[in-house]
């Protein structure tokens, strides 16, 4: 484990050669085999971390915030998987099927084989009849209840951060095929997005995680600042565009001296953590590159100066906080690898760290049946095969870094590879 202690500087990797890419088309592209074959196996349905107030013993607490928090902990936290002596039923996710559509599209950008477009287009089809029905306009939430320290929230309350997300997979299906039905499903997204509370400040405002109260995280806002832009690139939509400046504004003006983000400005919500970061250095990427609004662009210099520096050890294994590395978790793998590999072509650094980092997490997180495991701790492994966090991400993560390879090594075969907005 890494000193916490000690001065951070960025891991030394030198640049991807022939070799080595041939090297990584090989070993990426057998475990992404290997794990597509598992999670179809599996029928797209799995555990996740915060599952456990689906057990049957839920009703024992009579609502309890304080009892339902330290359940969910216990199943989430626990090395051993507990959830079937609990009655926790592996179930269907529409954020891990958005990860899937979007990794399975990807890969039909790097590959142009139409089977991964077909199994994308299947899975945005369930999405589409699994949104939020309560809502007028789409909108995807968790298949459980959720506890934590910021209150409840049930099944039935969407989230920005998954609308989100899905939405992104509805464009990238979009900038493919050109079939409006997709573009009409992340327009729905981007009108649900607006409809959401916003704390307004003197310097940007900032989406709600949630509709039906204010919470402001900045991952989320951010996310749903990139969706809006996005989608506005295609529609032209102004205010899209204004409402996204407002939500990056807000978060570009609260990042920190040395380039970091909180996980959120209340004292009780700052921390750093890898993933985080990941998702508001994407946002900000796609912002920059879909609106053409070019004033944030330091801010995500420093940030990605941040995360290269502070999130990642020399074997390419990547840390939980920026301030220590265990517990060794899949989804920091995941979103490392996957905005390492988005920013391949703005920093040539990142393409080879993304590397490493793919193969640490194979060799030590990818069981030989082909799903990878939830976290390392300094003495034991668990090993619970969690469906969006971890499969999921890992999926798309994976996808991307072969599709940020192959632009590496043939830049100039075609633009396909690109998204509109970035072409």
């Amino acid at each position: 484990m890494a000193d916490r202690h000690e001065v951070p500087k960025m891991v030394d990797v030198p640049p991807l050669d022939n070799n080595a890419c041939a090297t990584a088309l090989q070993r990426v592209g057998a475990s992404l085999a290997l794990l597509e074959d598992w999670v179809k196996a599996q029928r797209y349905r799995g555990y996740e971390p915060f599952d456990g107030l689906s057990s049957w013993i839920r009703p024992v607490f009579a609502g309890s915030l304080f009892a339902e928090r330290v359940l969910q902990q216990l199943v989430r936290q626990s090395p051993i998987n507990i959830r079937p002596l609990l009655g926790i039923p592996r179930q269907e996710s529409t954020k891990g099927c958005g990860y899937f559509a979007w990794g399975h599209l990807l890969l039909y950008r790097a590959t142009h084989d139409p089977k991964h477009l077909q199994e994308a287009t299947a899975l945005l089809e369930w999405l589409d009849k699994k949104r939020v029905s309560r809502y007028a306009f789409h909108s995807w939430s968790n298949a459980f209840d959720f506890a934590s320290r910021a209150g409840k929230y049930t099944k039935n309350d969407p989230i920005i951060v998954w609308t989100a997300l899905i939405g992104h997979a509805f464009i990238e299906a979009f900038e493919i095929t050109g079939q409006r039905p997709f573009l009409n499903v992340a327009e729905s997204a981007c009108n649900w997005i607006l409809a959401l509370p916003r704390e307004y400040t003197a310097t940007g405002n900032c989406l709600s995680y949630l509709a039906d109260r204010q919470s402001s995280i900045h991952n989320a806002n951010m996310l749903g600042a990139s969706i809006l832009a996005r989608t506005a690139s295609h529609t032209g939509d102004r205010q899209y565009l204004e409402v996204a400046r407002s939500a990056v504004e807000y978060s570009c003006s609260r990042q920190l001296s040395d380039g970091s983000w909180w996980y959120a400005e209340e004292p009780r919500f700052r921390w750093i953590d890898n993933f985080h970061t990941g998702y508001v250095l994407d946002s900000l990427k796609t912002y920059l590159d879909c609106s053409g609004d070019q004033e944030f662009t330091p801010h995500l210099a420093r940030g990605l100066a941040f995360f290269l520096t502070h999130f990642f050890e020399s074997s390419g294994r990547p840390r939980y906080y920026h301030t220590r590395t265990y517990p060794v978790d899949i989804q920091c793998a995941a979103q490392s690898i996957d905005t390492l590999s988005f920013f391949g072509a703005y920093d040539p650094r990142c393409l080879a760290l993304a590397f490493r980092t793919a193969s640490w997490a194979i060799a030590h997180m990818q069981d030989p049946d082909g799903y990878f495991y939830y976290r390392r701790y300094p003495m034991i492994t668990a090993k619970t095969p969690m469906l969006h966090w971890g499969q999921a991400t890992m999926f798309k993560a994976l996808a991307r870094f072969l599709l940020s390879l192959r632009a590496r090594t043939a830049p100039d075969t075609d633009t396909f590879s690109k998204p509109v907005c970035q072409r």
